[in-house]
């Protein structure tokens, strides 16, 4: 940076800001050479773990093994974090020889860390470690080590950890992934752990859990007239009723905007029955289906309702968009 630039310019938070994105690009290109023989055997051990995945790291590198802790719960290989200064006070208890261990430690010398292992090693637990020093003492005791080490930190004084830490989060991002895929971890299975994001929304809501049912579907019989049929739009409050037979079997649909119509042709509202000027049918959903393809059909046929049928064709209930998006579904 020029000497005429001052650090607190815009152009000084602007140069500094790309110099760490810089650094820390290059640490992660860097890393693709850790991707090797014991990156595979790391992912082998971790694959065959019969129990969970304990990840451990003290500081920075404590925060970052939560994340890789996390991700790894959440793409299919149980795991979770334990502080290793805890562990040395009761928390290695939640250690069985069941389970695979991940330490974390940049120069491969923590002292909480290596408290830890004479434990670990006892209950025959693997090892493997994320560190910046391959010949350092937690390296050396690790069944497999992989080599995180960056040239440089983007901090300027090479005291926080920054580039460092990013390269760490990466080895465990690319651990996860090809966990993940070795597993066959599916949308569906991610779905599972993730039932309140709206990924889970859109894979595991179905049209019954946000359908009106029972005594809160529309419906009314053929026979009934106009008005009885504003009377039911207007206290189920969907916008819309169905008409149906004596088997509850769907005859059609009357709607706000076919109300709209009909006033403009000036039919006594009074006498006249709905069946005369219903839209026959109607687009429908069966009770188990994904209430994002719901949506998706909504959406495509231009429509703000749908009616749920049963195998018998029977209406079973009712929902509009906006049961959509209080579900979270869009």
């Amino acid at each position: 940076m020029s000497e005429h630039v001052s650090p607190a310019s815009q152009e000084g938070f602007i140069w500094q800001g790309k110099r760490v994105l810089e650094i820390e690009q290059a640490a992660i290109a860097a890393l693709a050479q850790a991707i090797n023989q014991d990156f595979a055997a790391a992912c082998a051990l971790l694959l065959r773990c019969k129990g969970r995945i304990v990840v451990t790291g003290m500081g920075k590198s404590g925060h970052i093994g939560g994340k890789i802790a996390a991700t790894l719960a959440s793409t299919g290989s149980p795991a979770f974090f334990v502080h290793p200064g805890e562990a040395s006070h009761g928390d290695l208890g939640m250690i069985t020889p069941q389970d695979t261990v991940i330490a974390i430690s940049n120069s491969g010398e923590t002292n909480e860390v290596l408290n830890i292992l004479p434990v670990i090693k006892r209950l025959g637990v693997p090892l493997v470690a994320l560190t910046g020093k391959p010949g350092s003492t937690l390296a050396n005791l690790a069944d497999v080590h992989l080599n995180v080490a960056v040239a440089e930190e983007a901090c300027p004084l090479g005291l926080a950890p920054t580039a460092s830490t990013t390269a760490t989060l990466v080895m465990g991002d690319a651990l996860a992934v090809a966990l993940l895929h070795a597993r066959g971890f599916t949308a569906d299975d991610f779905a599972l752990s993730h039932p309140g994001g709206s990924l889970g929304k859109r894979l595991l809501l179905r049209v019954s859990d946000i359908m009106h049912s029972h005594e809160r579907t529309p419906k009314v019989p053929a026979s009934a007239i106009i008005t009885e049929a504003l009377l039911e739009i207007s206290q189920k409050g969907l916008g819309m009723t169905t008409v149906v037979d004596d088997q509850d079997r769907l005859l059609g649909l009357f709607t706000d905007g076919d109300l709209r119509r009909i006033l403009d042709q000036r039919v006594d509202i009074h006498n006249t029955t709905i069946d005369t000027v219903m839209t026959k049918g109607g687009i429908t959903a069966a009770p188990e289906t994904l209430a994002a393809e719901a949506l998706k059909l909504m959406e495509s046929r231009k429509i703000n309702g749908l009616i749920v049928l049963d195998k018998e064709q029977r209406v079973v209930g009712a929902f509009n968009m906006h049961d959509l998006l209080r579900a979270g579904v869009m």
